[in-house]
């Protein structure tokens, strides 16, 4: 079991529910040795978590979750190992945001035709200084007893054909992975066993994020199983992509998710922080 690398984390800067030292501080009690804080759409919690990092003595990676449609689907891409000051990935992500703004008022505005009135204000604030998103339409729905939990709200709710649900347009792939290496960063596709693709969906989408310059598989994810782990690790292996590991954190909220409490990556795997400088051994 690996209890030193966490390579995929949430802060309140987007959807998490730590602020962004206290999730640092959180890693150092839980053994992490080395930590990416990688939000969505935003890096404005880099900062106050390297400094933290600093403090404590873990070694961090600057990195952002960049949201992508691919055809039907939305996709994560990560960037691990960003420079935040980077112009181009900065305008890329505030185009993200302009647009999250918008999907947020048009599904508190659907919620509102369906009887549902305020969603939009209550995800407001329990965003807070972060970026709103549909994680805190389904804390607010919960809080409003609509719902016991997260999944039970999004599958009522936030979903395709429920009344809360908004297409998606997000960045295209190419954009999104030229911004992470414009930034000096390393391209990875986040847990890509959640997705709904077929295999031979899933391999067009690696053959395309390769051609695009991606450089690694988040082959162990929290939201992976061992057989889906095998799985991506056999694909990484195929297509020449380095194996990333996360557990995509959102805080204790949802502790099936523990911070770094993941398996080790396959054998034979090309660990994405092969050639990283300082990296602490596992």
């Amino acid at each position: 079991m690996n209890v030193g690398y966490d390579l995929h984390t949430h802060s309140t800067a987007s959807d998490g529910t730590l602020e962004p030292a206290q999730l640092v501080r959180h890693a150092a009690e839980s053994d992490i040795r080395m930590l990416a804080l990688t939000d969505h759409d935003t890096t404005a919690g880099v900062a106050e978590a390297a400094r933290e990092a600093k403090k404590l003595g873990i070694a961090f990676v600057p990195g952002v979750e960049i949201s992508v449609t691919w055809g039907s689907n939305g996709i994560h891409i990560l960037g691990l190992g960003i420079d935040p000051e980077c112009t181009l990935l900065q305008q890329g992500l505030e185009s993200l945001r302009d647009y999250r703004l918008w999907r947020a008022r048009e599904i508190g505005r659907r919620l509102d035709e369906r009887g549902i009135p305020g969603a939009y204000e209550g995800a407001l604030r329990l965003a807070g200084q972060g970026l709103i998103a549909r994680p805190h339409f389904a804390r607010y729905l919960i809080t409003r007893g609509m719902a016991p939990d997260m999944r039970t709200v999004f599958r009522r709710y936030l979903v395709r054909g429920k009344p809360g649900y908004v297409p998606s347009r997000w960045a295209n792939l190419e954009d999104a992975v030229s911004w992470i290496r414009a930034a000096g960063g390393q391209a990875v596709i986040a847990h890509p066993a959640r997705y709904p693709l077929t295999r031979t969906r899933l391999r067009k989408l690696l053959g395309e994020f390769v051609a695009a310059g991606g450089a690694g598989l988040e082959v162990v994810s929290g939201a992976h199983n061992r057989d889906e782990i095998r799985t991506m690790a056999f694909h990484a292996h195929d297509f020449g992509l380095s194996a990333s590991l996360g557990s995509d954190y959102h805080g204790p909220e949802s502790p099936w998710v523990g911070l770094g409490r993941l398996p080790d990556l396959p054998a034979g795997s090309t660990p994405i922080w092969k050639d990283w400088r300082d990296t602490p051994p596992l």
